[in-house]
């Protein structure tokens, strides 16, 4: 077996070894590599890992804690879906933690950063004006990306990237051209509140960015269930 994961055994290694097949896990199940209700089977993860049962089994055991998969004793662990409370509670944290980046980052960005939100945000509106979703979508991505790191703190990065790879996933079913073009305005504002070093403004108007974004998918949410009500009329 090509054990592409395995280290020498040490607690340092096994740790790492964990970490590694947890992150792996769950960015495949937000990415959507799995669906909701499908089993993960150790064996087959472990082959494709390249690793033992072990370090996957305690995988399952973090994925559960965070909501991720379910552990049914002696029948398996099976991918959850995301609930509209989860949604909700996803948005409004992470609407905290922006508003916080954002604050900081107008004390720690750096002029190349300043200089890539501002490219960032052309760029957006350029593709926004041609209806390039994929593209907006990149552009909407690296923007937040570019922001975490100019908050010059590692734990608030880390967590507001992990947060927002739950985004990507619930905001691929409700990305539209119209809000893309909102969204980029917000990106507008926000960044020019960064680099008039306007503390106050920036955190409230990244702090209104995510609760816009997540009015939105209540919004896109309610006209699909109408849509399909309608339909099965």
């Amino acid at each position: 077996m090509n054990r592409a994961y395995e280290t020498n055994g040490d607690t340092a290694g096994n740790y790492s070894l964990r970490g590694k097949v947890f992150h792996r896990l769950r960015e495949d199940i937000l990415n959507g590599k799995y669906k909701e209700n499908e089993e993960l089977k150790e064996v087959a993860i472990g082959q494709e890992l390249g690793v033992s049962r072990t370090p996957v089994r305690e995988a399952f055991r973090q994925l559960e804690l965070e909501g991720l998969i379910q552990i049914i004793p002696n029948k398996g662990a099976y991918v959850t879906g995301i609930t509209p409370k989860d949604v909700h509670d996803i948005y409004m944290i992470r609407s905290t933690l922006e508003g916080m980046c954002a604050r900081l980052a107008t004390e720690h960005i750096t002029p190349e950063q300043l200089e890539e939100l501002e490219e960032n945000v052309y760029l957006a509106s350029f593709h926004a004006d041609k209806g390039h979703m994929e593209q907006m979508a990149e552009l909407d991505n690296r923007f937040h990306h570019i922001l975490y790191a100019s908050c010059d703190s590692k734990m608030l990065e880390n967590l507001l990237e992990d947060f927002h790879q739950y985004v990507i996933r619930i905001r691929r079913q409700t990305l539209s051209t119209s809000r893309g073009k909102k969204s980029n305005e917000e990106h507008r504002k926000i960044m020019e509140a960064i680099k008039a070093h306007d503390a106050d403004a920036a955190e409230r108007l990244a702090n209104r960015h995510i609760i816009n974004a997540y009015e939105n998918i209540v919004h896109m949410t309610e006209k699909e269930e109408n849509e399909e009500n309608a339909e099965n009329e």
